[in-house]
Parts: structure tokens; sequence; C-alpha cells
């Protein structure tokens, strides 16, 4: 496989990473679309379309501001500071700018009902289909390992055995999404409780992530993306810490 991947039809080509990155916004719109139509919502309509801006506009803004943050030298002495805010994102600060503008937003709305259950399995599903994209990329996307001598080190466009951390990633979605259905499929979860179980697990696994990946780090030996991870973990203490000690809190009586 030749990095960056090119898919060319009559003449004309595009860039793999962005065809899947397209791809994954549209495919899990439409499957949150087919869950809330499915299993209903218990969010009016107004609401939801509130929180479903509110989360767009934080995921947008939050994860080009977490992203010129991950290299702080090159963002201050770029040309352009606003080209370079722009170019630079990453799925953390989408992630958890989402989740800070919406919960603005549920407070000026005064809607004290959970609103991420919904959001989870197509999230899941996106950012899949989006790692196959930053896959495709190789190392010309910074969604790329360390060397490694390991047996599944792949050449990823400079020549050098790398850690393909993106499929790994993809390998931990796909195991998260398979857990989090065998533990609803058993247990009556606490409404919200299914999106905090991912949001907990997918900001470990990145803290994890980021030890194998090159990069700036910051002068605590640990990357931006790392200490937004902290961040977001501090933010579900209570969670972690009923996940840990009374598990059972988690999961409603009703079945």
């Amino acid at each position: 496989m030749t990095f960056p991947v090119e898919i060319g039809i009559d003449g004309f080509s595009i860039s793999a990473h962005l065809l899947f990155e397209t791809a994954a916004f549209v495919i899990g719109f439409r499957y949150f679309l087919y869950l809330r139509r499915r299993a209903g919502d218990e969010l009016p309509e107004p609401n939801r379309v509130w929180i479903m801006i509110a989360a767009a506009l934080g995921a947008f803004l939050f994860s080009r501001l977490i992203g010129s943050l991950e290299d702080p030298p090159s963002f201050l002495n770029s040309n352009s500071k606003l080209l370079y805010f722009y170019s630079n994102k990453t799925i953390v600060g989408a992630l958890l700018g989402g989740l800070l503008s919406v919960e603005l937003v549920k407070l000026m709305i005064h809607e004290k009902r959970s609103s991420g259950d919904l959001f989870t399995y197509p999230l899941i599903l996106a950012m899949m289909i989006g790692r196959i994209g930053c896959f495709t990329s190789g190392v010309y996307e910074p969604t790329y390992g360390i060397e490694t001598t390991l047996p599944w080190a792949m050449n990823l466009g400079d020549g050098k055995l790398r850690h393909p951390v993106a499929l790994y990633e993809i390998i931990f979605l796909a195991a998260l999404w398979l857990l989090l259905i065998f533990v609803e499929r058993n247990y009556k979860l606490v409404s919200g409780v299914r999106f905090k179980l991912f949001m907990i697990g997918y900001l470990l696994f990145r803290f994890l992530l980021d030890f194998i990946k090159p990069g700036y780090r910051l002068p605590i030996g640990l990357t931006t993306i790392q200490l937004t991870c902290v961040c977001g973990l501090l933010y579900y203490y209570h969670t972690i810490y009923r996940l840990v000690l009374s598990p059972l809190k988690l999961i409603s009586n009703e079945r």
C-alpha cells in the first residue's frame, strides 16, 4: 500500500482520508436518526435540536483548539495562526468540547435529562470509519505510532516499521461497542450511563495510546491530548468512583 492513499476514478482522484472522514459524518448521523426513530427520544424536539447544534459547534471549536495546542511551539511560530488552528484537530477535543457545550446549553434551556445515550453508538461507528481514513494517510496525518519491532508493525509511508495506532483504535472501539451491548443486554443501565462509560473507556484508552505516538511532550512528559484526557476523566470522577466501588448504583431496577 502506498501512503497517502488516493482513490481515482476516470482520471479524477480524491484523498481516501477525506472520503472516509465525510462518510463518518454522514453514516454516523444517519445511524443516530435510525436509533432515535427505533428507540424513541425522551427529550422534546426543540431541546434535542439545540443540543445537537451545541454539540456540533463545541466539537468543531475544541477539536481545533486542542489540536492546535498539541505542538505549542509550532502553533506560536506559524505564519498564519488562524490557518494552523483550522487545519489541526483531534477527536478528544471534539468529544470534550461537544460535552461542555451541551452541558452549557442544557443549563440555559433548563433540560435536566441525560442526552448522551443516543449519541454513543453513532459516535463509535463514525470514529471507526474516520480512523480508517486516518490509517490511509499513513505518516502524512498525525495518527501513527513510534517505531517498533513487533510482528504487526507497518511501514506507513516513511520506510520505518511503526505501531499502526489507527488500527489499534478501530479494534478498541469495536471491542468497546460489543462490551456496551453485552452489558445492556444483561443489565438496565441508568439513563446517561452508556455515554459516560463510553467516554471513560475512550479517554483512558487515548491517554495510554499517546505513549506510543511521537509528537511534542510538555515538560511533565505528557502530551496536550493526554492532559485533556485527564481533565475529562476528572470530570467523570463520580461515575468512575461508582464503577469501582458501587457498580450496582449504575443499574436501574427496571428490566
